[in-house]
């Protein structure tokens, strides 16, 4: 069987030389561990491609352009490709460059790979028989934790890509701080707590930056519209779109809120929507896949206690928020606690919230694999006593039961500060806490 004529034509375009790819550099890092393929996972438009492309175009300053190859295979003439045309390619591939083979280090970059069926055992016999680097991408949770981890047998690892953080969103614009927060004159400071606002509402998808908010809402209802059909509906063959579509919009629209599927089965009924519980389990499972919202669950060491009690559910940038919510209010608490949880898994922690015995919360618990644990409040305004009464209780309550961990109340602004008395508690509004990189375990500001 011959290789695909659409497959021939990509080569041949990935072989060419390319300018070097000049966007805005991500943070994120592939694990320094050879060997493994690197599955590129994240919500659709964060910026996977680009993450890819700026990889390649890295390796090129370098490699002549046959040894860093990148293909898409996001391409509906492209649709129905059997696995065995992936092994076709390699060979082709080999026949123009014999000399290569088992010599040199290919690095291949594979676009939206999860489109062809059986991929991962073509990317497995690879790894296995050629001297070859392999990245792939692809727009859902489970390409990693099912597809990768069950068929590479440990031979795989994952990066994430997100929307862009703070630090990303003001290196967009050239604005990125170069020194660390208590060294910033007053004009720069200024300058960061009014882009922050911007970032509350706008958000982090590259190609939202600076459009005029009716677009911005377009656009972004368009992904959210993408992610549904694409990654939901037609992966997993769901055919109650209509109670899909109210879910989503009640979890973008009361983000941070508590939400159990019995719950949601509850309220869709009475909406009219006839669904089983266990398609409302289901479903939020398919959101989460494609990293349209994510989940915390309750902090506790009993896996009963965890499954019993309701999760907070949160968007996965703060820019769906206004998106989807059309009532005007002010979201910018539920915006900043967006922002905190994202950066929290930008950080790689294990996150959860707090119920304390007496009934106060806190907003999250964050868990560093060997390097410690915070206890994060998040407040967007201070001004009333009995709310910082309320949020230093609630640290100072879960302190009790999490002794180890430091107690950071993260603000939305400096001048909140002036009226803030918290002995035993780390103060500093959001926008430093993302500018400042974590320090190693054992160490305190």
């Amino acid at each position: 069987m011959p290789l695909h004529p659409v497959l021939a034509e990509k080569l041949n375009a990935a072989l060419a030389p390319m300018p070097l790819f000049k966007e805005t550099r991500r943070d994120a890092r592939l694990p320094a561990v050879p060997g493994k393929a690197h599955a590129v996972i994240g919500m659709r438009r964060a910026g996977k491609t680009t993450f890819l492309r700026q990889l390649q175009s890295g390796l090129r300053e370098g490699l002549p352009p046959e040894r860093a190859i990148y293909l898409s295979f996001d391409d509906e003439r492209l649709a129905e490709l059997a696995a065995d045309q992936l092994g076709f390619l390699l060979e082709e591939y080999y026949r123009r460059y014999p000399a290569l083979r088992g010599h040199e280090t290919v690095h291949w970059f594979l676009d939206e790979i999860q489109l062809v069926p059986g991929w991962e055992r073509f990317v497995r016999r690879v790894l296995d028989s050629e001297k070859v680097s392999i990245v792939v991408s692809g727009s859902s949770a489970r390409m990693l934790s099912r597809e990768v981890h069950t068929s590479l047998r440990g031979r795989g690892m994952a990066t994430v890509i997100r929307p862009f953080g703070f630090r990303e969103f003001l290196r967009h614009r050239n604005e990125e701080p170069t020194s660390d927060p208590w060294r910033w004159r007053p004009e720069e400071r200024s300058l960061i707590e009014s882009r922050f606002r911007e970032f509350l509402v706008e958000g982090g998808f590259p190609e939202a930056q600076r459009l005029p908010a009716p677009l911005r809402i377009e656009l972004l209802q368009s992904y959210v519209d993408t992610v549904l059909f694409r990654d939901v509906v037609e992966r997993y063959a769901v055919s109650q779109v209509a109670a899909l579509r109210w879910l989503v919009r009640q979890c973008l629209r009361n983000p941070a809120g508590s939400f159990s599927a019995h719950r949601l089965h509850r309220d869709m009924k009475s909406q009219g929507h006839g669904v089983a519980k266990d398609a409302v389990h289901a479903m939020l499972g398919y959101l989460l896949d494609a990293f349209l919202i994510a989940s915390v669950p309750l902090a506790t060491d009993s896996e009963r206690r965890r499954n019993s009690n309701p999760r907070k559910l949160y968007p996965a940038d703060p820019g769906l928020i206004e998106a989807f919510d059309a009532s005007g209010r002010a979201n910018t608490g539920h915006a900043l606690e967006t922002v905190v949880l994202n950066e929290l898994e930008r950080r790689g922690a294990d996150v959860g919230y707090v119920k304390t015995g007496d009934g106060l919360e806190v907003d999250f618990l964050a868990r560093y694999p060997g390097a410690g644990e915070d206890l994060i409040q998040v407040c967007a305004d201070m001004s009333a006593p009995e709310t910082l009464d309320r949020e230093l209780r609630a640290l100072e309550a879960a302190a009790k039961e999490h002794p180890r961990a430091t107690r950071r109340l993260l603000v939305l602004d400096f001048d909140a500060l002036a009226n803030v008395r918290a002995p035993g508690a780390e103060v500093q509004p959001v926008y430093e806490w993302l500018l400042t990189p974590r320090r190693a375990a054992g160490e305190r500001s």
